[in-house]
């Protein structure tokens, strides 16, 4: 597999990134990695975690499945992580000296869900604060503009905090969430409706294949997918990434995913930079 760019990240995507807190990177992963992907999916799916939740279920038995941290039980998520150029993406738009690895997450929609995402930031859900961090979404087969990941550009640098949704109440199967947040006690304002009116907050989504992805900073509104074709399935792999502002935090808001435990478990604590095996360093800057 190739495990180097296959281009250069021009100035122009870097400059978008930091200006509209997303950028959208075609062809950046070859075959080889989705097919890779898919099969650790695969895996993932008849042996999800502890942490796996079915966001939604509807009469028609359709489904939208939600898995994160699988990484360290799943041979081809390691493979990714470890060799595959997703740290590059991160280092380079972040403009970063190095890039540790954060978690994996997985979203799988059955045919026909009309399930939307509903519109949230990643960032303040974790137990990480910070600018430099970055997710990249890649969808694992195609995906049209109307039912991908939508974002409200520039919304990253808003200091603003929303009183945003607690994804655990997400589980018409009755599981007792892992992790639960409660925004509403530091909630300066709600989030926006944004579906209302799409074209006043610039809402962007793309026409996607395998092997494109999204790169965005996890402080960017997004949500909306879904609201599929009954033909059409749509499953995507994400991964989480820390550059070099990136410390450990303990929100008494809740966080999701909840990390203190296993932190504290591995000797760190607030105000540290990730490390340890948990959260391995996979990228460094090149001395030239």
């Amino acid at each position: 597999m190739n495990t180097e760019l296959p281009r250069d990240i021009t100035a122009a995507e870097i400059e978008s990134y930091h200006r509209e807190g997303v950028v959208l990177l075609k062809g950046m992963f070859d075959g080889d990695w989705i097919t890779l992907l898919r099969q650790g999916l695969q895996v993932n799916t008849e042996h999800p975690t502890h942490r796996a939740r079915t966001w939604s279920r509807d009469a028609a038995g359709r489904t939208m499945f939600w898995d994160s941290q699988a990484w360290q039980n799943i041979k081809e998520y390691q493979q990714f992580i470890f060799d595959s150029p997703a740290a590059a993406v991160a280092g380079k738009l972040l403009k970063a000296t190095e890039i540790n690895f954060f978690f994996d997450a997985v979203f799988v929609r059955s045919p026909g869900t009309q399930f939307t995402t509903p519109w949230h930031q990643d960032e303040p859900y974790w137990s990480i604060e910070g600018y430099d961090t970055c997710t990249i979404w890649m969808p694992l087969v195609p995906v049209k503009k109307k039912n991908a990941l939508a974002y409200v550009p520039g919304s990253h640098l808003n200091p603003q905090i929303f009183d945003q949704y607690n994804f655990g109440e997400l589980n018409p199967d009755g599981k007792a969430a892992v992790d639960q947040v409660d925004f509403s006690g530091i909630a300066e304002q709600s989030i926006p409706d944004i579906d209302a009116d799409p074209e006043r907050y610039g809402v962007i989504s793309w026409d996607m294949q395998p092997g494109d992805c999204v790169a965005f900073n996890s402080r960017i509104l997004h949500g909306g997918s879904g609201q599929l074709d009954a033909d059409t399935g749509l499953s995507v792999f994400t991964s989480k990434w820390l550059g070099d502002d990136a410390r450990i935090k303990f929100r008494a808001c809740g966080m999701d995913p909840d990390h203190s435990a296993i932190m504290t478990q591995h000797g760190l604590k607030p105000g540290d930079r990730p490390g340890t095996a948990l959260y391995p360093r996979i990228w460094q800057r090149s001395a030239d």
